[in-house]
């Protein structure tokens, strides 16, 4: 049998840092990475055999819980008739049919009457900002501090998620010149967002929002803060980008656009994570009019070998399928019982905290007033989850391995998996009180 700290030692001298994507390296919280071999409903087994309740969930595909049977049949079904054809297939627009259908508001299905679907999240956002250069003749870009769109050139500056983890300001290998192209401001910040368009409107294609952060552990909108967005952008001639690659079909049937308390109109969206099911699959989408001018119809190029691939496509379809009105009932009261099982048992041992939701996303933030933006996100007493981590991780419970990231729960997260992750609670929250600063 191997260990976890044989496999990240071989991982190691095979792949750089001995994985794929920095944050797995577990490096900010101080802890040999685990090498996960099955999952099944709320849990994932280790290289070593031990079972942990999962709160990742592959950050969020697992929604209806690991290898789910319909997801997993439809996935068998769909390769039983080949693995990619490089050529249009039925499910390519049965999965956008859905995808739109979903995004509605009181009934009214909209902004998206055309869907394109990508591999990543990274390539969603990447192409719905050149779409919208091309829509508007301009080239700058407004995004919001400690916002994280993928790992393009131009949007990394002052990025959360797994940036923030390994506190770079960005990073090495992009040009000065683009990212200059990119205006950063404060989130929550009204003000702010009134002066960059006063000073650059003119040049200003889009404003890129993550619908409700979840890259710097989760900070709200500030009521009617999107809906602002939206009306400044128009009122300058530039777009809005709603990125719902975390928050789509996760906190609601509709995304973030369907529960946020003040109705607004963005006009491209992006979505990913659940819209996969857990395969590499995102998308984007937004009115015909502007979709339309993405090649082949219009000068806006894009394209993707493995775009719409025939297994993501009915992995993506299966999960959409069976998230109803029961199954987000049921990822709302397991987030509910967490998190408040979390502050409580932080609450007892002392520790200075605050738990921010969205939805049933939620995380735990180590400050006495909510962040409401990047500089309180970073000014938080960080060093304390690693020790939480560790302890949690000890006790079989498997939490996100950076203080800035969300919590995912699944409609697989049932009472026996709630109590063992509750029960885990007391323990980790003493050791994140007896943590000290580096």
């Amino acid at each position: 049998m191997t260990t976890n700290a044989q496999e990240f030692a071989r991982a190691r001298g095979a792949m750089p840092g001995g994985v794929n994507s920095p944050v797995r390296a577990f490096g900010s919280v101080h802890e040999t990475p685990r090498f996960f071999v099955s999952a099944s409903g709320p849990y994932v087994t280790d290289v070593e055999g031990r079972e942990y309740v999962d709160l990742v969930g592959s950050w969020g595909p697992a929604i209806l819980g690991h290898a789910h049977p319909a997801v997993v049949k439809a996935v068998q079904d769909a390769a039983a008739h080949g693995l990619g054809f490089g050529a249009s297939t039925p499910g390519e627009t049965e999965l956008a049919e859905l995808i739109a259908g979903r995004v509605a508001r009181d009934g009214v299905t909209a902004p998206v009457e055309r869907v394109r679907l990508v591999s990543t999240g990274t390539e969603a956002t990447m192409t719905a900002i050149r779409l919208a250069r091309g829509a508007t003749g301009r080239d700058l870009i407004v995004k919001f501090a400690g916002h994280y769109h993928g790992h393009s050139d131009g949007l990394l500056a002052e990025a959360g998620s797994g940036v923030a983890t390994l506190a770079m300001p960005g990073s090495a290998g992009v040009p000065a010149p683009i990212a200059a192209q990119t205006l950063v401001i404060r989130y929550n910040d009204l003000d702010a967002v009134r002066e960059v368009f006063a000073a650059r409107g003119d040049d200003i294609a889009a404003v890129i929002v993550e619908a409700a952060p979840a890259n710097m552990g989760i900070v709200p909108p500030a009521h009617g803060f999107n809906a602002a967005l939206a009306d400044i952008a128009h009122a300058h001639g530039a777009l809005l980008i709603l990125d719902e690659v975390l928050t789509g079909f996760r906190v609601g049937p509709a995304g973030w656009y369907g529960i946020d308390p003040v109705p607004f109109s963005p006009d491209l969206i992006t979505f990913g994570k659940v819209v996969g099911g857990g395969l590499p699959l995102a998308a984007l989408g937004g009115s015909a009019a502007l979709m339309e001018l993405l090649a082949p119809l219009g000068p806006v190029y894009q394209a993707g070998t493995l775009s719409g691939n025939p297994l993501a496509v009915a992995a993506g379809r299966a999960t959409l399928d069976h998230l109803d009105a029961d199954a987000y009932a049921r990822i709302d009261a397991a987030a509910t019982t967490i998190a408040d099982a979390a502050a409580s048992a932080l609450s007892e041992a002392g520790v200075t905290h605050v738990v921010q939701r969205s939805g049933n996303l939620f995380s735990i933030q180590f400050a006495d007033t909510p962040p409401v933006d990047y500089d309180t996100v970073k000014a938080q007493e960080a060093f304390r989850y690693a020790p939480f981590f560790r302890a949690m991780l000890a006790q079989g419970v498997s939490l996100p391995p950076s203080v800035f990231e969300a919590w995912f729960v699944s409609s697989a997260h049932d009472d026996a998996a709630v109590a063992r992750i509750v029960a885990a609670l007391p323990a980790a929250a003493r050791a994140a009180g007896e943590a000290r600063p580096d």
